[in-house]
C-alpha cells in the first residue's frame, strides 16, 4: 500500500511540474462579504480554536469577526497536501517550500492580491519575495510560520546536546553506553533526502555539496548510501506527531529529527527532551497559505489571511508550534510567546537554515524529485 500511494505521488509530482505552461488565474481584485464558511489544509497544531489548551485559540475570534466558520484538514506530509489539493475542496493550504513549487506549476493555487491584505505591511522584511512562493514576480500565498528541523533528545542519555547528526546517520554507541540502533527516526518524506546532503555537506567536503536540493549524480548515490547505511538504525520513519511524541515517551526513541511542536508537547508532559541545531546546521520550512485555484469562499480566505499576519496570532502560533512569526512585531505581541520566544525558537538562524523547496532537474544537471520520491520509498522498504 505504501508503494502503491508514493508511486501515486510521484506521478501526480511530475504531472504537476509538467503542466507549469499553463495560465495563473488573475488575482481577486477587491474583498467582499464572506462567504460564511473557510476550509484550511494545514499542519497539525497549526489551527487551534482553544480545544487542546482554552489559552490558544486564533480561530474564534476570527469568526466572530467575520462570519467565516474555519473548518480545517490536517495533512502529516506536504506530499499529503499536494495530493488533497489536486482533489480540491479546500480554500486555503499551509505549504511547506517543498510543495508550494509543485502547486504553483501544477496551478493548483491562484496569485494573490497584497493590496488587499492590510497588514501585509508588517511582514519580515527576509521572507518577502521567497523563491518558494513568489514566482514571475506574481506573489502566491501569504507567509505564515517558520523554522528549522531540529534534533530531538533525550537529556537522561545526552547530558550535553549532540554536536552533530552523525547520531542519526551514524552506527555508533551513544553516551549511555548502549547503540543507537532502534533508538532513533528519521523523517518519512523524500525531502529528508536533503537532511543526509546536508550532513555529508560538512561530513564528506570532497562530494562538494553546495545546496542539499541540487544534487548531481554523484552526490545522490553518496546521499542514498548513506540513507541505506541509516535504514537498519531506524525505529520509525515518522510523519504523525503524535506518533512521534509517544514513541519519544514509550518506545525508546533518544534521538530524532523534529520539530518544536513535538518538543514543547514533550516538555509539557514532563519528559526529558531539548532539541538543538547541530554543528552541521539544519534543514527548515517556511509555510504560505495559498489560495486554491478553484477556492469556494476567497473572500474569507482573503480575511483568514489577512487576521493570520496580526502580531498576536502570529505569536501565538509560534509559542503553540514551537516555530518562528513571519512578522517581527510579534516577538513582542505575544504574552503566550513571551519576550525570550523568538530567540528560543531561532529567530537569528534564519541565513543558517537550507529551507525546503521542491527539487528541480535544471536542465538535467540535478536529480529531480520524481527521483527522490522513487528511491526514498525503495530506502525505507530496506532496498
Amino acid at each position: 500500500m505504501l508503494v502503491h500511494s508514493t508511486a501515486l505521488l510521484s506521478a501526480l509530482c511530475t504531472a504537476l511540474l509538467a503542466s507549469a505552461s499553463l495560465q495563473a488565474a488573475e488575482p481577486l481584485k477587491a474583498v467582499g462579504a464572506g462567504e460564511g464558511q473557510l476550509d484550511i489544509v494545514a499542519w497539525p497544531g497549526y489551527i487551534e480554536r482553544g480545544e487542546s489548551d482554552k489559552a490558544y485559540d486564533w480561530v474564534s475570534g476570527f469568526e466572530q469577526d467575520t462570519g467565516c466558520k474555519v473548518n480545517v484538514k490536517t495533512a502529516a506530509t506536504s506530499d499529503e497536501m499536494v495530493s488533497l489539493m489536486a482533489k480540491g475542496g479546500y480554500d486555503l493550504v499551509t505549504a511547506s517550500g517543498d510543495a508550494s513549487l509543485r502547486l504553483i506549476a501544477g496551478k493548483r493555487v491562484q496569485p494573490i492580491n497584497t493590496a488587499l491584505i492590510p497588514n501585509w505591511k508588517l511582514l519580515d522584511p527576509r521572507l518577502k519575495d521567497g523563491a518558494w512562493y513568489v514566482v514571475d514576480k506574481q506573489v502566491y500565498g501569504t507567509p505564515y510560520q517558520w523554522g528549522p528541523n531540529v534534533l530531538l533528545y533525550n537529556t537522561n542519555v545526552f547530558k550535553q546536546p549532540p554536536a552533530s547528526w552523525s547520531v542519526v546517520f551514524e552506527p555508533q554507541e551513544l553516551p549511555d553506553g548502549k547503540p543507537n540502533k532502534g533508538r532513533v527516526q528519521a523523517y518519512d518524506g523524500p525531502i529528508y533526502i536533503a537532511d543526509a546532503a546536508l550532513y555529508l555537506k560538512s561530513a564528506k567536503p570532497q562530494l562538494g555539496i553546495q545546496n542539499p536540493y541540487e544534487l548531481n549524480e554523484t552526490q545522490y548515490k553518496a546521499v542514498l548510501d548513506l540513507l541505506r547505511q541509516q535504514q537498519p538504525l531506524i525505529h520509525r520513519y515518522w510523519h504523525d506527531a503524535t506518533v512521534q511524541m509517544s514513541d519519544v515517551k514509550n518506545e525508546g526513541v533518544v534521538a530524532a529529527s523534529s520539530w518544536g511542536y513535538m518538543v514543547n508537547g514533550l516538555k509539557a508532559d514532563q519528559q526529558p527532551v531539548a532539541s538543538t541545531i547541530p554543528r552541521e546546521g539544519a534543514t527548515g520550512w517556511a509555510d504560505t497559505s495559498m489560495l486554491h485555484a478553484d477556492a469556494k469562499h476567497p473572500n474569507c480566505a482573503y480575511k483568514w489571511m489577512d487576521w493570520s499576519l496580526q502580531p498576536k496570532v502570529q505569536g501565538d502560533v509560534a509559542a503553540w508550534f514551537g516555530s518562528l512569526p513571519v512578522v517581527p512585531a510579534a516577538c513582542s505581541g505575544s504574552q503566550l510567546l513571551g519576550p525570550e520566544g523568538c530567540k528560543s525558537n531561532g529567530f537569528e538562524l534564519f541565513d543558517k537554515i537550507a529551507f525546503w523547496r521542491t527539487p528541480q532537474a535544471e536542465g538535467g544537471k540535478f536529480v529531480p524529485y520524481s527521483r527522490w520520491t522513487q528511491d526514498y520509498i525503495a530506502i525505507m522498504g530496506g532496498r
